[in-house]
């Protein structure tokens, strides 16, 4: 088992590779199709396309084995969130690339009565459950670092203020002390001010949501791979939507999508500390 999971992950790059030409053929033949182009263009690109689609299936038989494995080392994991989030996703995973694979001799014949838009529509399922697992995760993750963001900054704002004193005192003619004051008591008495009256609640949930998108804006910065993977899971999971009929983006969009989400893969295959661990 670990024999071929270590020769399977060898491929990855550059089934990355196959669905960004995939989904680039997909925006282009959106494209060119908008655009008013020849019938026996758009022919082309679909082939094209399919014949993408086609390789990347071939590439990912026996991916299912690997995805269990990763549920396996999941479920060690210390945490209980992270823990069921990773473990369900890769059993999804597993689902779905068993799915695909299925899909992959229906497409090729060995398998000829094989009804290919039902098992699509499965595989898109399992899919698009391990992307909202994902997206949990993500999210997750950034509530526990901007809690701890938090904490870390109050801390250090407490710690700078501790060493000032609450009000300032200034001797009188006599040297004791005496609190200054920004107003003096008046001699006679004013007429009232009328002020409009503001409701307390909105100033504070400003001030709330400024430090929220301050924190947020603070943790992602500060982890990029965190940034990509929810880069990444966002711009996927449009496309079990569409595919399902659950949100109907057009072709241009999944095209799109698909292509950005294999872009920032490909940049974890580049770079492996751009990869979000465990």
């Amino acid at each position: 088992m670990e024999t071929w999971v270590r020769f399977n992950s060898q491929s990855n790059a550059k089934e990355r590779l196959c669905r960004a030409a995939q989904y680039a053929c997909t925006l282009l033949g959106y494209t060119l199709q908008k655009g008013g182009a020849g019938g026996d263009l758009l022919k082309t690109v679909k082939q094209l396309e399919s014949h993408m689609s086609l390789t990347r299936k071939l590439m990912r038989l026996g991916n299912s084995a690997e995805a269990v494995e990763a549920a396996k080392r999941a479920v060690h994991l210390s945490d209980s969130v992270l823990r069921l989030c990773i473990t369900v996703s890769h059993l999804n995973r597993a689902m779905y690339f068993a799915c695909d694979n299925v899909l992959w001799a229906g497409k090729t014949g060995l398998i000829r009565s094989l009804d290919q838009d039902k098992w699509s529509q499965r595989a898109y399922r399992y899919y698009l459950f391990a992307l909202i697992l994902n997206l949990t995760r993500d999210v997750y993750e950034i509530g526990l670092l901007m809690e701890r963001e938090s904490r870390c900054y109050y801390g250090s704002a407490k710690a700078s203020l501790s060493g000032t004193p609450v009000s300032a005192t200034t001797p009188d003619n006599n040297g004791d002390l005496s609190v200054t004051t920004s107003a003096s008591t008046p001699s006679s008495p004013s007429p009232p001010l009328l002020l409009p009256v503001v409701p307390p609640s909105l100033p504070v949930l400003s001030v709330r949501l400024r430090k929220q998108l301050h924190l947020l804006v603070a943790v992602l910065r500060n982890n990029p791979p965190l940034l990509l993977d929810l880069m990444k899971n966002t711009c996927d999971i449009f496309i079990p939507l569409d595919r399902l009929g659950l949100y109907r983006t057009g072709n241009g969009f999944v095209g799109a999508c698909g292509l950005a989400s294999s872009v920032l893969g490909i940049l974890t295959i580049l770079h492996p500390w751009l990869k979000l661990k465990p």
